[in-house]
């Protein structure tokens, strides 16, 4: 029988219309999705699963779940050890080995020899974005707490605005990301990605902290939107995720308001006295039924 051009455009109309339904109505659908398809991965910080500055990272996170790990660039004591060829070259291999990616890179020693005052920052934060290229990675979480706070700072906040702004050229050529997270509000970002004034500089989100300063997080990711939010942490304080402060289903929302699509990184969430792996693998579970 011979199908007319309008009858086959409405058969395959409809083709498409029901595997869309189908994909939809089953809520296993997004795990079993390929990660490299998927709007958002998961991974975790190294720090959080016990094993900062380790590539063995990548063996504990393919056992929770996870689609790569977000790694710390290094410590004071190992002198940023991911700077060495050596490392990065471990690092690469772990995660090949492991299957899963190295999600974005993290300067925590910030947060004990600050950005605003210590003039080692300077080169850290330079050669991070060397590091970016070697592992393949294009975002870096620049911590901004415990000595290294910026809040009601205004010489620490300039400082760091002239720094940013001498760098941010060269992570923008790199295509890199330089991400602030801090215990700044909303606003208070803004102002700091303004007298920057570079794409290259944005803010790392961390639902829990501005959930804990009382800020209105739903609001705020929306505010910033997805041009000024480069990555996001997923946390609670002594809590598994969904059992604590954070509605996961209102950030899903403000996710989808501003097209964010990228990595969410879970960062602590465990109980006390809970053990480490099996709290990782519910949380896990949770933030891919959340974003699903």
């Amino acid at each position: 029988m011979k199908i007319s051009p309008l009858s086959r455009r409405q058969m395959l109309r409809r083709s498409a219309e029901a595997a869309t339904a189908l994909a939809l109505s089953s809520p296993l659908a997004p795990l079993f999705a390929a990660p490299d398809q998927r709007r958002f991965k998961i991974g975790a910080c190294d720090w959080s699963i016990g094993k900062m500055c380790d590539p063995a990272a990548f063996e504990v996170a393919k056992q929770i779940g996870l689609d790569g790990v977000q790694v710390s660039l290094g410590t004071v004591a190992n002198d940023m050890q991911l700077r060495k060829a050596e490392m990065q070259q471990q690092y690469r291999d772990a995660a090949k080995t492991a299957g899963l990616e190295i999600a974005s890179l993290a300067i925590g020693e910030m947060n004990n020899v600050p950005y605003k005052s210590d003039p080692r920052t300077i080169a850290w934060v330079s050669d991070s974005i060397d590091v970016c290229r070697a592992l393949r990675t294009r975002v870096v979480l620049l911590a901004f707490f415990v000595k290294g706070d910026l809040k009601d700072d205004k010489p620490g906040k300039d400082e760091v605005v002239k720094r940013l702004k001498a760098v941010a050229p060269k992570a923008e050529k790199a295509g890199v990301v330089l991400g602030i997270e801090s215990w700044l509000s909303a606003e208070e970002h803004l102002d700091i990605l303004k007298h920057v004034g570079s794409k290259a500089v944005q803010v790392y989100y961390d639902v829990c902290n501005s959930n804990d300063r009382g800020y209105d997080i739903y609001r705020e990711i929306r505010q910033l939107g997805r041009k000024r939010i480069c990555e996001f942490h997923f946390k609670e304080n002594g809590a598994l995720l969904g059992k604590g402060k954070v509605d996961f289903t209102k950030v899903r929302a403000a996710l989808d308001d501003i097209g964010y699509r990228g990595w969410i990184q879970i960062e602590g969430a465990v109980p006390p006295g809970a053990p480490m792996l099996e709290s990782y693998q519910a949380n896990c579970k949770f933030v891919r039924s959340v974003l699903g």
